[in-house]
């Protein structure tokens, strides 16, 4: 019954979208109505957590209704986010929603053909191959995983399955990065030399949920189902709702912000990891019991792995005791700067002429213009509401569920941000510099696999 259902679903699409749109040449509006008279999706929540209930599910009701697309059931462990979920989506919704206690039982329903996975940053990769194994596409909020294990097991389950499976790396969908990889993949932006990554804050309460914690009991949830492969804890309300201050749980910084810059990295060069990473940090100011660094700088270095002289460095910095939320990052070549806060493209630091003629070179200077009319500014916090970038990808993802393309970022591009993701928690976690072995598939430190 299922498996027809969804083998109707791809049918339709490629008919609607193979024959009506090659023939008649129908807007995208249109497409949406022809394939969504046929059959609707029916998409399952997996977590109901901030991020979902301030930005997916918003950009998931800018297009529902012209794709033909509903959420019926929501699924989380702890009974009181569970009924806030149930009765949230039914508000929104107008109709019943399936409340259950964990994705067992969401998987047991019957016409479920998607799922939203917002749970804590350590469960997405599990999460993700619980759903893929239920024939359910998936977006999957990043980061993709915190261990290479984690990461190869969904790599492999979903590069065997038929399922649509989206990264929550928005960056894909937004008009000024896709401009910016086109730029500097023409060769028009010269070889890249450095890139500068920034991600400040000034927030106390940045990732803490005090009130939330005074609430949760252990009976009203599943902890062991929760820690999932996990070393064993005892129970811990602080690591139940703020798992991104604590390690094994997260990674905090990187995995959180740094995880959506440096695919940017991997997006406009081609490169699949950095060759090396170190990094230095601590907890400098909020000193309240947190495991993960409240202050963070890690150095990467790209480029061709059997060529040394061949890269560049990446420098990610972040804070969490002293700015504006206003996330930088900057493209340097030798003839100038591209700089994805202002859409520009500039000469700024490029070789000028007095420096050049010094060297009886040539000045190199970059022209000056704008990557794109359309400025898609990143959402920083869970609690802005959903922005322009986030709306574009679930559409994104919304749409290639209908046509079965591929979207904007596949499972590959959440298992490669892992691999840079891993290799900083190795360098933060031994002080050592980390290393990627091909081979294996493995972040070393000192000729060791890294284990948490």
């Amino acid at each position: 019954m299922l498996s027809s259902r969804r083998k109707f679903i791809k049918q339709t699409a490629i008919a609607a979208a193979g024959t009506y749109m090659g023939t008649m040449g129908l807007s995208a509006k249109s497409y949406g109505n022809i394939i969504g008279a046929n059959d609707r999706v029916r998409v399952g929540v997996v977590g109901f957590s901030d991020r979902f209930a301030t930005s997916l599910f918003p950009s998931f009701l800018n297009h529902y209704k012209e794709l033909n697309f509903d959420i019926v059931a929501v699924s989380d462990l702890w009974n009181y986010r569970r009924g806030l979920g149930e009765n949230f989506l039914k508000a929104k919704l107008g109709h019943d929603i399936t409340a259950c206690r964990n994705n067992d039982e969401l998987y047991q329903l019957k016409d479920l053909d998607a799922v939203i996975v917002s749970t804590a940053d350590f469960q997405h990769a599990v999460h993700a191959i619980e759903a893929i194994n239920a024939k359910c596409d998936v977006y999957c909020e990043k980061p993709f995983a915190e261990t290479m294990s984690d990461a190869r097991a969904t790599l492999k389950a979903v590069k065997a399955s038929q399922q649509i499976l989206q990264i929550g790396s928005q960056r894909r969908s937004g008009a000024n990065y896709i401009a910016a990889e086109q730029f500097i993949k023409s060769g028009k932006f010269g070889d890249i030399t450095m890139v500068e990554l920034s991600w400040n804050v000034n927030q106390p309460g940045r990732w803490r949920r005090p009130d939330l914690v005074a609430k949760l009991k252990q009976e009203d949830t599943d902890w062991k189902r929760f820690l999932i492969n996990r070393p064993f804890e005892e129970w811990d309300p602080r690591i139940y709702l703020e798992y991104r201050l604590f390690w094994p749980y997260s990674s905090g910084m990187p995995g959180q912000w740094m995880s959506h810059q440096i695919d940017t990295v991997h997006w406009f060069t081609g490169l699949k990891h950095p060759r090396s990473v170190v990094a230095n940090g601590g907890i400098y100011q909020w000193k309240d019991g947190r495991r993960n660094w409240d202050t963070t700088t890690a150095v990467f270095d790209y480029g061709q792995e059997n060529n040394p002289e061949n890269g560049f460095q990446v420098v990610f910095t972040s804070r969490m005791h002293n700015g504006d939320e206003n996330p930088a990052e900057i493209y340097y070549s030798n003839g100038g700067e591209l700089n994805l806060n202002t859409n520009l493209v500039s000469s700024k630091g490029g070789l000028k002429a007095d420096a050049a003629n010094a060297m009886h070179m040539q000045p190199n200077l970059l022209p000056e213009l704008k990557l794109t009319n359309v400025t898609e500014k990143v959402a920083a916090s869970a609690n802005t509401g959903g922005d322009k970038l986030t709306s574009a990808h679930m559409r994104n993802w919304m749409e290639c569920i209908r046509s079965r393309k591929e979207p904007h970022a596949p499972v590959e591009v959440g298992y490669y941000h892992s691999i840079a993701n891993i290799m900083t928690n190795a360098a933060v976690r031994t002080g050592k510099k980390a290393v990627f072995d091909e081979a294996t598939q493995e972040v070393m430190v000192d000729g060791k696999v890294f284990k948490y």
